[in-house]
């Protein structure tokens, strides 16, 4: 009689499934080319891109809190979100304010569906709205030799939320190992989020050093360290998210992804630490130089 314990039997890592990396991919490097134009260009190209998507998330965001096709005030508040950017650029944040508060007039006097959910998703997309063109701001490559610490600092932020997304996800897929929240997200693991936090760690202190040589190296460290976890933090409240509402995925529209939320919402919780770090040690005027220049 064997009283050997049972043990699982072994899975070698050639077993684990990659069927997703090619369309993950090449969605990433669409994604990264749309980023990358929408940084160096700044101004109306960047806002329209920025209202497009986080307008699309809010599209995901009513459709997961409502359990029901996008409803006419829904798309009113889509609108609105979108121009909320444009008018950021043209009029200023006091014109985007007011009109983000006019989608959460209109999520709130909706009779059907979850109101304060619905208000909660039109009040966190429009900051996310106005924290990332606040950190944008101006395109400073229009002065010749002068330090674009707009485009700059969505570079080094860019940079963490990828690199942590990146090696979380090769290296959970590598490694695998103990579940990390398994009641929010079976699929994410202790490794994948060291992974991801090392390599985005990494990534932005690299990025630090190389466009703001002046400032402290370990200023740099700790803010690619606090993004990459706030970044991570901001991926696992979205799953609770869905857990909460019994849904897969936010969305389909990125091949490999799922939905512009599930894509963004590292970036979501990235950006606004990012602005309020630059707020903070610098007012509002110039959230990029309060965040990068110390």
């Amino acid at each position: 009689m064997n009283d050997t314990p049972s043990r699982p039997p072994f899975e070698p890592l050639a077993r684990r499934s990659w069927t997703d990396l090619g369309p993950r991919i090449i969605s990433a490097a669409v994604l990264l080319l749309l980023a990358v134009a929408g940084l160096v260009v700044g101004g109306y190209l960047f806002a329209a891109l920025v209202g497009a998507m986080f307008a699309g998330c809010y599209r995901e965001w009513d459709r997961m809190v409502t359990l029901r096709p996008l409803s006419l005030s829904g798309g009113a508040v889509l609108g609105l979100l979108a121009l909320a950017a444009l008018a950021y650029v043209a009029f200023g944040v006091q014109v985007s304010l007011a009109i983000i508060g006019a989608g959460a007039l209109v999520a709130v006097v909706d009779p059907s569906g979850p109101r304060a959910w619905r208000l909660a998703g039109v009040l966190f997309y429009g900051a996310v709205i106005i924290a990332i063109l606040a950190i944008r701001g101006a395109p400073g490559w229009t002065q010749p030799g002068s330090f674009d610490a707009g485009l700059w600092t969505g570079v080094f932020l860019g940079t963490v939320i990828w690199a942590t997304d990146t090696g979380a996800y090769f290296t959970g897929r590598q490694v695998g190992g103990e579940k990390l929240a398994p009641d929010i997200s079976p699929s994410k693991t202790w490794s994948g989020a060291i992974g991801g936090f090392a390599l985005g760690t990494l990534g932005g202190l690299i990025v630090w050093l190389i466009i703001v040589p002046a400032s402290p190296w370990w200023i740099g460290l700790i803010f690619a360290a606090s993004i990459s976890v706030v970044g991570q933090a901001g991926d696992l409240t979205e799953s609770a998210l869905k857990r909460l509402f019994r849904i897969k995925d936010s969305g389909d529209i990125i091949p490999g992804h799922g939905g512009l939320m599930d894509r963004l919402d590292s970036l979501t919780f990235g950006a606004l630490f990012v602005y309020i770090v630059g707020a903070l040690h610098d007012g509002t005027g110039d959230i990029a130089a309060g965040f990068l220049k110390w």
